[in-house]
């Protein structure tokens, strides 16, 4: 008699009423940090209320596009995890200066383009280092995605950066009420209800927000039903080697954050990313930024909060993100949606980053766990990497004063903290020793063994 093979979690459809409460928590992890990108380059352009609406719109809907990409995949396209897909905060501070500058937007959008050209032709190149990627690499780089992200959920329970009334003890409070929902219902709860746990923390941090004044629905009504996104809306792309410059170091930045979040959801996934598959998840990457500068929105990359939400909910199914990708398509085809998920208040969202980060960091010091800290190096390996990634992330004007190319480089923690981690393993762990140390030039396989 015949017997099925079994489906790996990550393959498993769940039924439809599950795929749209997960795939609706995904979307609320991540669409605060989704808007804020076009949010930020607009305002800095001075674009029209409009326009900027037109910007969120786009993005959102490419946002959508590329999480499909990602986890659905196509031939050599998508790496088929639970990876959604966003904009890159570390394209923010080049974009706005490209856009300022006289180039605007559609120098902006030439270099986007040929950023994305370049992502998914070095792809391949950047697969083949995944051999440079051990438990103590990854462990690290994981552990820094999620500590680096802890700032951003703070300033959201106490109210959004720049919000008024910021730090009001209010909004710290309904964080933290939000918090203790989350994990009331994660420990008492049902099996389904726990794995929706921050979407409802974040329902009834809402009804509590609602009649306390902390939110209002007011853009609701003033959005638009149907929002269409044409390619070049702002008009045809410029292509100027300054901007594409600056664009291909972001690109590279970008490839290092996107590695680090795919080998932390195939540690949590069980389902380890290899060098072909890490090629076609960057791949991926690449043809969703192409998609960004011809529907006018922005590179894109993988999310780390939502890399947080799959460990904490254990729900490793891709077609989930898939379903929170089709979502994220309706809100930007349909402005009114989006602007009820936008009224969310930042605290609610802050009580429920908070667990999240918090798990991504924890999934880090799960993968250290594996490491061999005795008789080596590898402690140090781990110190300096954390301490040079959270540097950007506890000053944020530490490199003011060096060149743009470096800032962008070394602005992202999480990039920081990942080249720093690679190279001090090469350093201590493949490099011949000093006379009379451990041998320090083992193979790559005996250095994944103990590293």
């Amino acid at each position: 008699m015949a017997t099925t093979a079994p489906v790996h979690p990550v393959d498993e459809v769940p039924p439809v009423r599950q795929l749209a409460a997960f795939g609706l928590q995904h979307v609320l992890a991540m669409y605060a940090g989704a808007v804020a990108v076009p949010l930020i380059v607009g305002s800095a352009m001075k674009l029209s209320a409009a326009d900027l609406a037109y910007l969120i719109t786009a993005d959102l809907l490419v946002c959508g596009i590329a999480t499909l990409v990602q986890c659905v995949g196509f031939w050599r396209f998508g790496v088929r995890l639970p990876i959604m897909q966003g904009c890159t905060f570390a394209a923010v501070s080049p974009m706005v200066l490209i856009g300022t500058t006289g180039g605007g937007l559609p120098a902006i959008y030439g270099s986007v383009i040929v950023a994305g050209l370049a992502i998914a032709l070095l792809a391949p190149v950047f697969g083949k280092l995944l051999r440079f990627f051990p438990p103590l690499v990854t462990g690290t780089v994981i552990l820094i995605i999620g500590v680096s992200l802890l700032p951003v959920a703070g300033n959201w329970a106490a109210g959004g950066q720049g919000a008024k009334g910021f730090a009001e003890p209010k909004n710290l409070v309904l964080a933290g009420f939000v918090l203790l929902v989350v994990l009331g219902v994660q420990r008492f709860a049902p099996a389904f209800l726990s794995r929706i746990a921050v979407l409802i923390g974040i329902v009834v941090g809402l009804a509590v927000a609602v009649p306390f004044g902390f939110t209002d629905f007011g853009g609701v009504g003033d959005a638009d039903w149907l929002g269409i996104s044409t390619p070049f809306h702002f008009g045809t792309p410029t292509f100027h080697a300054s901007a594409i410059a600056s664009m291909l170091v972001v690109a590279l930045v970008t490839m290092t954050e996107t590695t680090g979040d795919l080998i932390a959801v195939g540690e949590m996934t069980d389902r380890r990313v290899e060098p072909r598959t890490l090629a076609d998840g960057l791949r991926a990457d690449g043809l969703s930024t192409v998609l960004g500068g011809v529907f006018n929105t922005f590179p894109y990359t993988a999310y780390a909060q939502n890399v947080g939400l799959v460990g904490m909910t254990r729900v490793r199914s891709r077609w989930v993100v898939a379903a929170a990708g089709g979502i994220l398509v309706l809100l930007g085809l349909l402005p009114k949606l989006g602007a009820v998920v936008a009224a969310i208040p930042a605290p609610v969202l802050g009580g429920a980053g908070l667990v999240m980060f918090g798990t991504v960091a924890a999934s880090g010091l799960k993968t250290l766990a594996q490491v061999d800290f005795k008789g080596n190096d590898n402690l140090t390996v781990v110190a300096v990497s954390v301490a040079v990634g959270m540097l950007p992330v506890g000053v944020p004007t530490v490199y003011a004063q060096f060149p743009d190319w470096f800032q962008t480089v070394m602005n992202s923690g999480i990039s920081a903290g990942c080249l720093t981690a690679i190279v001090l393993n090469l350093l201590f762990n493949h490099l011949p020793g000093k006379a009379g140390s451990p041998t320090k030039d083992a193979e790559p396989g005996e250095a994944s063994a103990t590293a």
